[in-house]
């Protein structure tokens, strides 16, 4: 019974992330190579929490001195603190505020966090500061 409801929460997941086609420009697009960052640090975090859980889903109890929310928290912590780390050295160039904010929400609230975040830039663009004007 607990794979059926597991297959449908996954397929039901699926759906919802599956965006329609749409012909309008899109006020924001994102630099793969931050995509990339994000889904690399991500993956890495998901893996370090499997570690510190000792590879089980529903272990009980303290594993290396870690509740399983523990491990959640120091997982979600480092993933904060490294997706923009190395979102910047991928993309070669400073990140936005939208990219870094994007970035750190999807490691709280994973795929849909970086998607709260854009959708309240495109409400409110003067989040955004302009780019500094240089001097000649």
């Amino acid at each position: 019974m607990r794979q059926w409801i597991l297959a449908g929460t996954v397929v039901a997941t699926l759906v919802l992330l599956c965006q329609s086609a749409d012909a309008r420009t899109r006020r924001h697009t994102t630099d793969p190579r931050v995509d990339a960052a994000g889904f690399i640090v991500g993956t890495a975090s998901t893996v370090g929490y499997f570690a510190l859980r000792d590879w089980k889903f529903n272990a009980n109890g303290r594993l290396h001195g870690l509740t399983p929310l523990g491990a959640m928290t120091v997982t979600t912590m480092g993933c904060m603190a490294f997706t923009p780390i190395v979102g910047t050295v991928m993309a070669r160039r400073e990140l936005t505020f939208r990219e870094a904010y994007a970035l750190t929400a999807d490691c709280v609230i994973p795929f849909i966090g970086g998607w709260l975040v854009n959708r309240a830039f495109d409400a409110h663009p003067e989040w955004e500061p302009k780019p500094a004007r240089r001097r000649r």
